[in-house]
């Protein structure tokens, strides 16, 4: 199962959490064991080696001004880490709606270092890739260019 959900802007409701436990209960009542799910950067831990005007300027303004995003998007990532399901969450900084590349960086447990956007194709394509990969459940992957 791949979701993406998540609200269209930060005036919309916060959808992650809510859907997410909705899709929890649908999956263990189906049988269906394995999850990957889309999350954003800036929940996760700011990775080793990041700018200092990222760590002191960017990330302040943009947790501030996103604020009931990134709260909704970590309520869906501990709604997931209570279930017993397979799970993993990619964390994208920026979508951009550019092509596919397949030629993206990723941290398996972290975020990329200096990774400021990637596209939406190359996010997919880490999502498919993720599914098949045992060494990603139960973990958050980092995805930038």
């Amino acid at each position: 199962m791949l979701s993406a959900v998540g609200p269209r802007g930060r005036k919309d409701p916060a959808v992650a959490a809510t859907s997410t436990r909705s899709i929890v209960r649908a999956m263990q009542a189906t049988g269906v064991e394995r999850l990957v799910a889309v999350s954003a950067a800036p929940v996760g831990p700011v990775p080793p080696g990041e700018s200092l005007l990222t760590r002191r300027v960017v990330l302040p303004i943009l947790t501030t001004v996103l604020r009931n995003v990134y709260t909704d998007l970590a309520e869906m990532e501990a709604e997931l880490g209570r279930s017993d399901i397979a799970r993993t969450v990619v964390r994208p900084p920026k979508l951009t709606n550019k092509p596919l590349t397949e030629s993206y960086r990723t941290a398996l447990g972290g975020n990329v270092p200096r990774g400021s956007a990637i596209s939406r194709a190359d996010v997919a394509h880490l999502m498919l890739t993720a599914l098949d990969q045992s060494v990603t459940v139960r973990q958050a992957i980092g995805i930038a260019h």
